[in-house]
């Protein structure tokens, strides 16, 4: 279980590190697109926009319903809700580390 989440998570962040893929993803969010239609908006192959998008299905960020011959793809938000969870349990680390930060240069400017 606990390996099957780990490889989750890296296929998550593995898909949201190209930015073709995350301009796939802001597209699919505000609607609902065929294969055909993601692929004009990029310039490249159709078979490579093809393997973008099995990447994202991978992580589950889409998914895609199959019709005849077209493929329609939806944006999926509770993937997205993850990684919102993920980065939000390290935001209190980060918080800390720039308080700190703030602390040490405010000493500095009084000591100056």
């Amino acid at each position: 279980m606990v390996k099957q989440k780990e490889q989750h998570i890296n296929d998550i962040f593995h898909a949201l590190a190209d930015p073709t893929r995350r301009k796939i993803l802001k597209m699919l969010s505000e609607k609902d697109c065929q294969a055909t239609e993601l692929a004009q908006a990029f310039e490249m192959s159709f078979p490579a926009v093809s393997k973008h998008l099995k990447v994202l299905e991978k992580a589950q960020f889409i998914r895609r319903k199959v019709n005849g011959r077209i493929h329609r793809f939806y944006f999926e938000e509770k993937t997205m809700k993850e990684v919102y969870h993920w980065v939000k349990f390290y935001e209190k680390f980060w918080l800390q580390n720039l308080s700190n930060l703030d602390d040490f240069l405010n000493k500095k400017g009084r000591q100056e």
